[in-house]
């Protein structure tokens, strides 16, 4: 899963949001140094990764991209997946993806002393480029790969990988939605836990 997914899985709490969010560059047991609320979206977010690695749906997707791809197909499925939610969005909200997103944007402003150097350093790009409302479109979902594959010095390859979206896009939507399924009723319950 990606931004988008991780935020929407952590329930309620801006803070269990924010640690979710920001979970990828925080090492080991660095998570023991934020509040408790932050220390349970970082949990979550390895829970959830974990999960997602291993659902045989999820699987399916990755292996349709793992051959051009390889160990990138993970990180182009969670992308793709992050469309999907965005697009059907109100099938899973009753707030609208615009005030869920200003929202999240305005708690991370509120809670700027809570965050990882790597988080303040891409929090104004991700607002200034609105990244949770451009996962909506395929050409924004397009962006947000070329942009990860910049990071990779091009070598992943992920730029070209929305051609595969479009070619299987039915395909690869009815998966997320399946796999939406379970990882919601997992995820709540591991909150319940935390």
């Amino acid at each position: 899963m990606n931004f988008l997914a991780h935020i929407y899985l952590s329930g309620d709490s801006d803070l269990i949001k924010i640690g979710n969010f920001m979970a990828d560059g925080i090492r080991g047991k660095q998570f023991e140094t934020y509040p408790l609320e932050i220390q349970k979206g970082i949990l979550l977010h390895r829970f959830i990764d974990t999960y997602t690695d291993a659902h045989p749906v999820f699987r399916k997707s990755t292996k349709r991209l793992h051959e051009k791809y390889h160990h990138y197909a993970g990180v182009i499925t969670d992308v793709f997946y992050d469309h999907f939610l965005a697009k059907n969005w109100s099938n899973y909200s009753k707030e609208s993806l615009t005030d869920f997103t200003n929202r999240f944007y305005q708690s991370l402003h509120d809670n700027y002393e809570f965050l990882s150097e790597r988080t303040r350093g891409i929090m104004p790009y991700m607002i200034e480029r609105n990244w949770l409302m451009s996962y909506q479109t395929v050409e924004g979902i397009s962006k947000i790969l070329t942009q990860m594959d910049g990071r990779t010095k091009n070598e992943s390859k992920m730029r070209f990988s929305s051609n595969e979206l479009s070619e299987y896009y039915s395909d690869f939507e009815s998966e997320f939605i399946a796999f939406f399924e379970d990882i919601r009723i997992e995820a709540h319950q591991k909150l319940i836990l935390l």
